[in-house]
């Protein structure tokens, strides 16, 4: 079967891969120069189910309401003029009760730890290189009293299979010794060693590769402009380099996916909430870190990745709005600094930020919609590249009829599949 994936991020690319892989035939349409440009690109690098978390959270309201005053939360609030932003925010409050949080968390958590099994097993079969870590990710604390909310927290997951330890401020040290000049303000910690990172966009240009090597098409420089259907059937793709058709279309455009599938009369509860990241060179690779953190207090992410660092933090809710300042870096900037102050040239840092395409319930959206033929994979919120890879396989294990390995009630609706 001809099947025309919408986007060439890490969701596109992996989509294209597993649908290969069961021997259809694949064509990807991307708009930028090539593939993992968007939000693919400037991502924390973290595959961490331990890190499955709902934003929609009972906490989020108030962190809302704080932003419009306060600039250094964690989740912005930019007011504007789009209504979409104000009918997806009231979805997303509905989300934040405890029950609905716990709920969505379970759920996310399901996929993520199937997305990562699917990922080793594809990094097996095509020995991809993209900078990954295999030790873990270390998540410290301030104050003993927010580590023992984080480890209560963090009950949920292990009850659910995800292994957790709960460490001191000394073994955080001894695993990173890097850190030994914060010893004093880190409380201690959770370490998630089956959590992993690796360079998303790296990864992703080496499957595209494997993709087009085994006889797939890869076209970048094509913006798709519009989707026109035919009864219950999606008819073509229009692009700005003309029209393509298919047998079958999956749509992996992200935070853009909402836009074009209002022109088909499909409201996808997708939102892009905007985030920041700083791409360091690291100069001398023994003073600077080799295990990635998240310091939980600022909500700041740092991964090493090969002979850079990548430094990630805020959610901001500002539509479609990408661009930014040397201003809307510096908190993380200080917070990276303070921690590791050597051996990284943080005069160099390139500064990016990209919109994570969210959903109220942070799953993303799989499955068919109203038309025989279109199938959805978007909106994978801040932990894309996590689930990417389950979420690839199960659209292809949909698409072939088969049922998935893991259960899909709660993640698919059951018209859906």
């Amino acid at each position: 079967m001809r099947v025309l994936i919408l986007g060439g991020g890490v969701v596109g690319i992996t989509t294209a891969y597993q649908l290969q892989k069961d021997g259809h035939e694949v064509t990807v349409l991307e708009q930028s120069r090539q593939v993992a440009e968007g939000a693919s690109w400037g991502n924390a690098g973290m595959i961490a189910p331990g890190h499955s978390f709902v934003w929609s959270s009972p906490a989020a309201p108030m962190i809302l309401l704080k932003s419009l005053f306060l600039k250094d939360q964690a989740l912005r609030f930019r007011l504007s003029a789009d209504p979409h932003l104000y009918s997806w925010s009231l979805r997303f409050l509905l989300e934040c009760t405890a029950e609905k949080a716990r709920r969505n968390t379970l759920l996310k958590h399901r996929l993520a730890v199937h997305s990562q099994s699917v990922l080793r097993a594809v990094v097996a079969e095509e020995g991809i290189a993209y900078d990954r870590t295999t030790e873990g990710i270390l998540y410290f604390y301030r104050s003993l009293q927010a580590l023992e909310k984080g480890l209560a927290n963090m009950r949920l997951l292990e009850a659910d299979g995800q292994e957790i330890r709960a460490v001191d401020a000394a073994e955080i040290v001894a695993r990173e010794p890097v850190l030994a000049s914060s010893a004093a303000q880190i409380a201690g910690g959770i370490l998630c060693p089956t959590d992993e990172t690796g360079d998303c966009a790296k990864f992703t240009r080496a499957l595209a590769a494997v993709v087009e090597g085994r006889g797939g098409h890869i076209r970048t420089g094509t913006r798709v402009t519009r989707l026109e259907s035919d009864g219950d059937a999606l008819a073509r793709v229009v692009t700005d380099q003309g029209a393509f058709e298919a047998d079958a279309y999956v749509l992996c455009l992200g935070a853009e996916s909402p836009l074009l599938a209002r022109g088909l009369g499909l409201g996808l509860p997708i939102y892009p909430i905007k985030g920041y990241s700083l791409t360091v060179p690291i100069t001398e690779p023994a003073r600077a870190p080799r295990l990635p953190v998240i310091d939980e207090h600022n909500l700041v992410a740092i991964t090493p990745m090969g002979d850079r660092l990548r430094v990630t933090a805020t959610a901001e809710f500002a539509g479609y709005d990408r661009g930014h300042n040397p201003a809307d870096f510096a908190f993380m900037k200080g917070v990276a600094r303070t921690l590791f102050p050597a051996g990284i040239a943080y005069e160099r840092a390139e500064m990016w930020a990209g919109l994570r395409p969210m959903t109220p319930d942070n799953l993303p959206v799989l499955g068919r919609r109203r038309f025989r033929n279109l199938w959805l994979n978007c909106g994978h919120g801040h932990i894309g590249w996590t689930m990417s890879h389950g979420s690839a396989r199960i659209v292809a294990d949909l698409i072939a009829g088969r049922r998935p390995p893991i259960s899909l009630d709660g993640i698919v609706p059951a018209e859906a599949r």
